[in-house]
This record gives C-alpha cells, sequence and structure tokens, in this order.
C-alpha cells in the first residue's frame, strides 16, 4: 500500500515544554522515548540509520555522516519512494553528508550558502555593533573587493539587514516560516518521505517580537553564551530565568507555526512523526544548553505519531529513537536493519503486551550514549580558563521499564520514569550497570578521528548556535 511518511524533529524541544505546549497535537504519544545521545548529530546519524551512535562513529568524535550504513533516505530512495529534506540546523546539511539519499534538499535562511565561499556578514555584524548604520556600506564594498561570491555574499547581506529592520519577507525567526512556505509550495506525490527539522527551541531563542516577554535587548549578551564553557566555568552570562522565559516564548511560536505546518502536511501525507532529537539544560545538575551528559532533561524525548486513523492514546513502554527509524521503513513497506522496532499505529495495547517478556516483565533496554567533546568546543573552554578534559569522557545511561539509569562524574543516578509504575524506581543500581556494561560489549564500535573540517561560514553559522 502507498503510504507517504513525513518525520519533523523539533530541535532541542523538551519532553516537559512539549507537554505544556502541544496538547493540540493529536496521536499515539510515546511518553517514554530515549534519545541516542544528547545532542543534534549523534541524534540524528541514529534517527537515520537505526543504530546507535558508538556503532556508526557519528558523534563528537566525528560530526559527518560518513559510516557504510546505508542511511534511511538511501534505502528509502532504492525502494522507489521520492525523499526530500528540509533543515534549519547547520549541523544537520550537506557539509555534514546528512543529504545523503534526499533527492532533494533544501533549508531555511541559517543554512544558505553553507557550500560557497560567501562574505561572513555574521561575524561582521557582531565586530561592527557599534558602528552605526555606515557600517553596511562598508560590508557591500567588501563584498565587491574582498575574495568572496560576490553576489551570493550581498543577497545574504541584504536578508540579514532587512530581518533586522523588521521589513523582511519572511517573518522574524529560525526557519520555520520558510518551512511552512515550503511544504505550502511543494506539489507532493505518492510514495514520499519527507523529512524536516525545526530550529526554534535552540538557542538563540528569538521567536518573533510578539511573542517575547523580555526585552530582546536583556539576550544581548548571549552572543558570548556557549552552553560547554558555562557549565564547566560560573554560568551563563544571563539570568537564567530570563533564559527559561525566552526558551518558553520560543516553543509557544514553535507551537503555533508547527500546528500551521502539520496542518498542511496532513493534506499530503498519511503519517506524521513528530519527535524531538534532544531536550536542554537550564542549570540542573550545573549543566546548560546541550553541552554534556545524559541527564534526564536532555534524553527523554517527546514523540507522537498522527495520521489517519491512528488512535488518541499513550504508550508508556520505553521506546527509542531507533524504533522511530524502522517505524518509517515499516510505514513505507521496506526491509532494512535496524537496531529499532516499529512503534504501533492502531493499537498500543496489543503493541505493549507483545513487548513484555513474561519472564522479568521487562521491555528492552533504551541506551543513550555520550562521546565527549570535539575540538572546537575544547578550544572554546581552553579560551575561556577552563579546563576541557572535566568533560572530555564517555558516559551512558539506560531506560527501562523500571526507570532510567545514568552515568554522571559523582557516579550511577537513577531517576524515575513515566508511566503506571513511574512511582517507583524498582530496579537496583546494579541492575542497570548490568545494562550498560551488556550494551558496552554487545556494540561493534567503529573507530574513528576528529578529522571533520568546516569553512569560516558554517564555523560561524555553529557559534551563533551556541555551538563552539
Amino acid at each position: 500500500m502507498v503510504m507517504n511518511v513525513a518525520l519533523v524533529v523539533l530541535d532541542t524541544l523538551r519532553y516537559d515544554a512539549f507537554q505544556r505546549h502541544f496538547d493540540w497535537l493529536s496521536g499515539i504519544r510515546f511518553e517514554n522515548m530515549w534519545a541516542t545521545g544528547r545532542w543534534t548529530v549523534p541524534v540524528h546519524a541514529s534517527l537515520f540509520t537505526g543504530k546507535y551512535p558508538s556503532e556508526i562513529g557519528v558523534h563528537a568524535g566525528n560530526t559527518t555522516l560518513d559510516c557504510s550504513e546505508p542511511t534511511l533516505a538511501e534505502t528509502l530512495s532504492e525502494s522507489g519512494h521520492t525523499t526530500r529534506g528540509f533543515s534549519n540546523n547547520v549541523n544537520i546539511t550537506p557539509p555534514f553528508a546528512f543529504d545523503r539519499g534526499f533527492d532533494s534538499f533544501d533549508g531555511g535562511w541559517r543554512v544558505q550558502n553553507l557550500d560557497t565561499d560567501t562574505f561572513d556578514w555574521e561575524t561582521f555584524v557582531t565586530e561592527t555593533r557599534n558602528r552605526g548604520p555606515w557600517r553596511y556600506l562598508t560590508g557591500l564594498r567588501r563584498c565587491v573587493t574582498e575574495d568572496c561570491a560576490t553576489w551570493p555574499s550581498i543577497k545574504r547581506g541584504a536578508l540579514l539587514k532587512l530581518r533586522d529592520l523588521g521589513i523582511s519577507q519572511q517573518p522574524d525567526d529560525d526557519g520555520a516560516s520558510e518551512t511552512l512556505e515550503f511544504v505550502r509550495e511543494t506539489s507532493f506525490g505518492s510514495d514520499e518521505f519527507l523529512f524536516v527539522n525545526l530550529m526554534e527551541a535552540h538557542w538563540p531563542y528569538e521567536p518573533p517580537e510578539s511573542y517575547r516577554r523580555s526585552d530582546s535587548d536583556s539576550l544581548q549578551d548571549g552572543d558570548s553564551y556557549n552552553g560547554l564553557a558555562a557549565t564547566l566555568g560560573e554560568g551563563p552570562p544571563i539570568d537564567s530565568v530570563l533564559l527559561e522565559r525566552a526558551y518558553d516564548d520560543s516553543v509557544r511560536y514553535l507551537a503555533d507555526i508547527y500546528e500551521e505546518i502539520f496542518s498542511v502536511l496532513r493534506e499530503d501525507f498519511d503519517y506524521v512523526i513528530t519527535l524531538s532529537d534532544h531536550g536542554e539544560m537550564f542549570g540542573e545538575h550545573g549543566v546548560w544548553q546541550h553541552a554534556y551528559g545524559v541527564y534526564p532533561p536532555l534524553t527523554h524525548v517527546p514523540c507522537i505519531i498522527s495520521g489517519e486513523g491512528v488512535p488518541d492514546q499513550q504508550c508508556t513502554v520505553p521506546t527509542s529513537i531507533l524504533d522511530v527509524h524502522q517505524t518509517v521503513l515499516a510505514l513505507m513497506e521496506v526491509n532494512a536493519p535496524s537496531d529499532g522496532r516499529a512503534l504501533p499505529t492502531e493499537s498500543v495495547d496489543e503493541w505493549e503486551v507483545k513487548q513484555s517478556d513474561s519472564a522479568t516483565d521487562e521491555p528492552y533496554a533504551c541506551f543513550a550514549e555520550h562521546h565527549g567533546i570535539n575540538r572546537r568546543s575544547a578550544a572554546r573552554v581552553a579560551a575561556d580558563g577552563g579546563d576541557p578534559s572535566e568533560a572530555d569522557h564517555e558516559l551512558a545511561g539506560v531506560a527501562t521499564a523500571s526507570g532510567y539509569g545514568y552515568e554522571t562524574p559523582d557516579g550511577l543516578s537513577i531517576a524515575e520514569i513515566v508511566g503506571e509504575r513511574g512511582d517507583e524506581c524498582t530496579a537496583s543500581a546494579e541492575r542497570f550497570r548490568n545494562h550498560l556494561a551488556t550494551h558496552r560489549e554487545r556494540i561493534q564500535r567503529r573507530a574513528v578521528e576528529e578529522t571533520t573540517t568546516t569553512s569560516s561560514v558554517v564555523q560561524q553559522r555553529l557559534e551563533s548556535l551556541g555551538y563552539a
């Protein structure tokens, strides 16, 4: 049976924020879904391959999707499906090979012109912040006289200036409005797979002015806000209350505009899978953004499958991002290797019964991995006088029906989970340690070296998102 499936990642959306603002979204809610890592690259790599980050070697040690395993889009394309992607996250773009297998791969303003030598407007604007409006004439002159792609550079400078003046044709957001325009204007056919990444909940938390409860100038010190530096240092340069408020404002906007995007998608797609790749930290355990660890606010993510005939139900069995990979394959009737399981789109009760092991009453375990930090992050922390080695080590977490056990610098911690047994953690710390040991023994790790190089344009765009 021909199916169209859309997979939408709401980047950096915390589970609790999703609960507050997305009650309008219908379908099966997977209340115990767990990401395979703390940040975008390893989790999307798992989403695209059905493998853990350590298996495919895509994580902080290597941010390019260069593994030998086929990607979801490659598998679907080879099976005759049309594959389209629209990403607003710089990490999930062609320079990092995340476009593998897509017939077309587009994106919003943050990811435009990454493959051309454009003038670095973002750095220029930051360095000339106090020089008045005439600085833009200087920038235009440099677009002509310096060794860069002149027309793309001028075009991007004009776009940024129009956005700054509030007279851009697009609302002042991080690409959601462009995504809405894309899905409205695209003529989707049959046998279509669409991947979308929306960045509204990601730093720098800049929703349209009408959603902001604080003066935008109150976050201007955020130009220097880096999650890892804040975690290993003395915290962020901005009041934490303002940060959380700005984040929540961004999520409110995301919920509203995604409701429009979702409505359009449902006209052409039989199923829409909506999920987050990871959460965000606001000082819990001394951690900021999504820079370190496998803490529950980072790895416990929302997920919901919507479609015609999909009931409004809750699934409390622990599930993994890996399961989403297998679910897309199953819905599009394609057989391919995956470490995940196909999630239910009909009766949750029947599926949950099938997942339970009658001997242990313990569904399979869902793991999260932390693979240290990359060289850019280490250099940023060192430049600020910090010690990057404090975060440059491996950690892991595991979710079962009994709870979530996760490693920290102080040892193993255990968190309760959502569900009928969530009021009591029934497993011992030793049981979680055994799960983690078994996972590490089972995984055939791909050895990688950090060789990913980026252009100055890509590097600056990453820095604007809080990546060193």
